[in-house]
């Protein structure tokens, strides 16, 4: 994981109007969200099995995280990297685990990352984007 440094910590911001500037910029709302805290996750590069994501944290100020008018408060911006396996599982539990899950775990889930700086650069750029629609 590689924070960056921008200023993007500590601005304040209504959630509906960044779910849709930040939507506009090829972010989504992660996964894991709650009704406390998120992220806005978008891919800075893709190749094989690795991909590498700028994450946006932030926490609510006031508010539930999925209404619109909830008042959030961003957190430090990071880059992370997960790599996956795209073999085909090939043990005897993958027709039971496919029915389940589609999906597989991920290799590595918090990747080494390689040329830093290139990638901390990338997410500072795109930060700065950001920060023209808060």
């Amino acid at each position: 994981m590689l924070k960056l440094q921008t200023e993007l910590e500590g601005k304040q911001a209504c959630f509906g109007m960044m779910k849709s500037e930040f939507g506009k910029q090829g972010f989504c709302l992660g996964g894991n969200w709650d009704y406390h805290t998120g992220y806005f996750d978008s891919i800075l590069h893709r190749e094989g099995g690795e991909t590498i994501y700028i994450r946006i944290p932030f926490k609510v100020l006031s508010g539930e995280l999925d209404h619109f008018d909830t008042s959030i408060e961003f957190q430090v911006p990071y880059v992370i990297k997960h790599i996956v396996n795209i073999g085909l599982d090939r043990d005897e539990s993958s027709l039971v685990s496919a029915s389940v899950n589609q999906f597989q775990t991920p290799l590595d889930k918090d990747g080494t990352i390689h040329n830093k700086n290139k990638w901390e650069e990338a997410g500072e750029q795109v930060v700065q984007k950001l920060l023209k629609c808060i």
